[in-house]
């Protein structure tokens, strides 16, 4: 049975503007829907995650997914929600932005299907490269009115903004641009739903207008929206001190991802959880009722970062980070340890103490206390370093040491790494050059 798409949106909270008529047309037949992303980046960040779940759930209901990604558009900059216009990208940077993103979606999306509701992607600069700024003028720009532009939240707010800058022709032409995309699919691929963050409403229902301008009486187009996202103390979501939290390993591992979704408060944790899961809504009611009777549990935090870390980077790389957490957190071993590579071993002592050593002092064997003391100054003495030795406080590379123990060139972690802690929260890295 094909589930209700736009009820399914409603109770995960995913849901803040829906035009009249999209719930009728969904039930109807299946139907095909795009999400637009401008390729600002090689990858993707979390904040596109709540687009992507859209069009999962839109394709898990028997719809036609569609992904437009902005290589006209990304050469322009949307000025919805910006005090200021953005740097404008070349070509070269455009066309790796959007072949990194192709790469992530494929994996998110089901784009092979042999099923009529297989997801597809295009991109903007395919059919907008071969206008003429004439013939866009002519064709395109006579249909909509300035007093509709610059009636939109978008432009409004860039107007009237305190930094003077205003707003330049290049970007109060995106929302034309993107509303002549949308005309362009409904045309081409019977595309009649647009969907997007609450602040792209001015942009997609300019799309819906230029549809029904430029077609005959027949034409219904449609749009939705879902809440920006916001995190409970009303700071930006997905932002970290770090920056961007994005789906890229290279720029940030799966244990950094995983951590950033375990480390949600409560409150952020219960929306979430609808959001970025495709977990139904009895398992969901279910986790978050034995989370209020037992918060310190964080089962709900927990269930979050695994389904998420799974849909986004695989089974195998969430019991990795899950392994690396449990060094820090839990009880682990040597071979827990030296089972990281170099990138999440950094990621997990991120901010611990470090000192290099020359490799020359493993080779010869580097005694432990010297190693706590002169080599690191990880203690303050010699003297606290055996007072910690006696009292059985002192591991390396989490195993216990004594007194005489020397460190030598197999303790090496990455053939690189040291690992020294006192008691259970006290580390410190040795880094051997």
């Amino acid at each position: 049975m094909v589930k209700n798409f736009v009820e399914e949106l409603r109770w995960r909270g995913m849901i803040h503007d829906v035009m009249p008529g999209t719930e009728e047309q969904l039930s109807k037949e299946s139907t095909s829907a795009y999400v637009g992303i401008d390729p600002t980046a090689d990858s993707l960040h979390i904040g596109h995650l709540v687009g992507v779940m859209m069009l999962r759930h839109f394709q898990l209901a028997g719809h036609r997914p569609i992904v437009l990604v902005g290589g006209a558009t990304g050469m322009i900059g949307d000025p919805s929600m910006k005090s200021e216009e953005r740097n404008l990208l070349d070509e070269e940077t455009l066309q790796k932005n959007i072949n990194g993103i192709k790469a992530q979606l494929s994996g998110l999306l089901d784009f092979n299907s042999d099923q009529p509701n297989a997801a597809l992607l295009v991109n903007n600069y395919d059919w907008m490269k071969d206008f003429s700024f004439i013939g866009f003028a002519r064709d395109v720009g006579k249909r909509i009115t300035v007093n509709y532009m610059m009636a939109k939240d978008s432009v409004k707010k860039r107007l009237s903004s305190d930094s003077g800058s205003g707003m330049s022709f290049t970007e109060f032409t995106y929302q034309l641009i993107q509303g002549y995309d949308f005309y362009h699919l409904y045309k081409t691929y019977n595309c009649q739903l647009q969907m997007g963050g609450s602040d792209q409403w001015g942009n997609i229902t300019t799309g819906t207008e230029l549809i029904r301008r430029m077609s005959d009486d027949s034409a219904k187009a449609f749009a939705l929206t879902c809440p920006l996202i916001t995190k409970a103390d009303g700071s930006k979501f997905g932002k970290t001190e770090g920056g961007n939290v994005w789906l890229d390993p290279e720029k940030t591992s799966p244990y950094k991802f995983y951590q950033f979704w375990l480390n949600t408060s409560d409150a952020d944790a219960e929306k979430y959880i609808k959001i970025f899961t495709f977990l139904d809504r009895e398992t969901i009611d279910e986790l978050v009722a034995q989370h209020r009777e037992a918060p310190h549990t964080r089962v709900l935090q927990n269930r979050l970062a695994e389904e998420i870390t799974i849909f986004i980077h695989g089974r195998k790389e969430l019991e990795k980070a899950i392994k690396a957490s449990q060094i820090l957190f839990g009880k682990s071993s040597s071979e827990d340890l030296k089972a990281l590579d170099e990138q999440t071993f950094l990621d997990v002592f991120d901010g611990v103490p470090q000192a290099e050593i020359p490799v020359s002092d493993l080779k010869e064997g580097l005694d432990i206390i010297d190693a706590l003391n002169e080599k690191s100054g990880f203690l303050k003495s010699n003297g606290e370093a055996r007072r910690a030795l006696k009292e059985n406080s002192i591991s390396v590379n989490k195993e216990k040491v004594s007194e005489g123990h020397t460190i030598t060139a197999e303790a090496l972690i990455n053939d690189k790494f040291v690992l020294l802690q006192r008691g259970k929260k006290n580390y410190f890295v040795l880094v051997a050059r």
